[in-house]
């Protein structure tokens, strides 16, 4: 693929950025419909299709799918800190310490509770939803900007598709550090440095991983260094995170206080040894892998090779920044291997090599990939909550 491969066409840039091309024949004109619309119907099917497969076999397994939805693993404790605030001491090696849970997702729950009808665990599983389309909008803002509509719409899709796609729609953060992290991209795209400074400062507030997001900002904003507006969106935009991680310190009573509270759930950066060690264990030693296990190696593994094709596209800086940080966050982490695929969630960027490539594929193909991801994401959801006996 050339290497301007993520550079708008000059008929592209001319097209409008809502509307599908039509594909009618001469004379049986037909309404189009909006792309923004198809981007977001897509997306709310694709999820739809895997409630659709995670109902029945949880009814089967005597399980209730809001519980599993909206009630376990962190999401319990996000509903804990909404309902009893933060623990106030380090406490001991049991990975129980919720200081290790950023800020931004339990206060809206608890301030949106406050004036809505139903419990918090139903008003968080409303936010996550919500939150996810914002995503999903921001993420074909993105694509439709590089790309043209029809790879917004892919791009949205294919997110929605992710084999852990599902915890889109649960109660955990990484639909609001998501839908905070395409906003923030696409108003550094649209040259918006201080809209973009702001949105890093929610996603700092909302996952650690939020240092990505402000890196995205702040590198990108120093490139316009003669621009006051661009160096104050640079010394703006990583305060969330750093605010955050100063008051767990000064709760603690020591500088390094929110580091110490990773290291009680055995998350500790160890530059990619214990990655290196599980890729080995899975794949050569391991007689007998955990199936989920196989699916988070190879979700490192294709990340990797993604993010080797967006650096051969050319993204643009602001892209490459956040999903290089995000990567070199997951991959470099010691302790807690499951989840790394959920953390890989929100790093959607990934995924605009493929969205580009199926934009030019013949339709038979594109749809052969795409009900493949769907249908595979709709299993893959239910077997993570039902058969995987550890959290997401």
């Amino acid at each position: 693929m050339s290497s301007t491969a993520l550079r708008p066409t000059p008929d592209r840039a001319n097209r409008p950025a809502d509307a599908t091309e039509a594909t009618d024949a001469p004379g049986t004109p037909r309404p189009r419909v909006p792309a923004l619309a198809q981007a977001l119907l897509a997306y709310v099917g694709v999820r739809a299709l895997g409630l659709a497969v995670l109902a029945p076999w949880a009814h089967r397994q005597h399980h209730g799918v809001w519980p599993i939805l909206a009630t376990q693993w962190d999401a319990e404790y996000y509903l804990g800190i909404a309902d009893h605030g933060y623990a106030h001491a380090l406490g001991g090696m049991d990975g129980g310490n919720n200081l290790v849970f950023f800020p931004l997702y339990p206060v809206l729950v608890k301030a949106v509770a406050a004036v809505t009808p139903g419990t918090r665990a139903t008003t968080g599983l409303c936010l996550a939803v919500a939150a996810s389309l914002l995503a999903a909008w921001g993420i074909y803002a993105v694509g439709t900007r590089l790309q043209g509509p029809r790879a917004g719409v892919l791009l949205t899709v294919l997110w929605a598709a992710l084999p852990v796609g599902l915890v889109q729609w649960m109660g955990y953060t990484e639909s609001l550090f998501t839908a905070c992290a395409a906003w923030t991209l696409y108003a550094l795209l649209t040259d918006r440095p201080l809209t973009a400074a702001w949105l890093a400062t929610l996603a700092g507030l909302t996952r650690p991983t939020g240092i990505a997001v402000a890196a995205a900002v702040t590198l990108t904003c120093l490139l316009s260094w003669r621009r006051p507006r661009a160096l104050l969106a640079a010394f703006l935009a990583p305060l969330g995170w750093c605010a955050y991680v100063g008051w767990v310190g000064l709760r603690l009573h020591r500088w390094d206080g929110y580091f110490a509270v990773q290291r009680t759930w055995r998350n500790e950066v160890d530059g990619g040894l214990d990655t290196l060690r599980q890729f080995r264990s899975l794949l050569l030693y391991d007689p007998t892998p955990e199936l989920f296990l196989l699916l988070v190696t190879a979700t490192l593994l294709a990340s990797t090779a993604l993010f080797a094709l967006s650096l051969r596209d050319r993204q643009p800086a602001a892209l490459l920044v956040f999903t290089a940080v995000t990567l070199l966050i997951v991959l470099t982490s010691g302790g807690v291997y499951f989840p790394r695929a959920r953390y890989l969630l929100p790093a959607f960027p990934l995924l605009l090599p493929i969205a580009v490539r199926l934009t030019k594929a013949p339709t038979r193909y594109r749809h052969v990939i795409l009900t493949t991801a769907v249908l595979g994401s709709a299993y893959w959801g239910a077997y993570m909550t039902l058969v995987w006996t550890g959290p997401p």
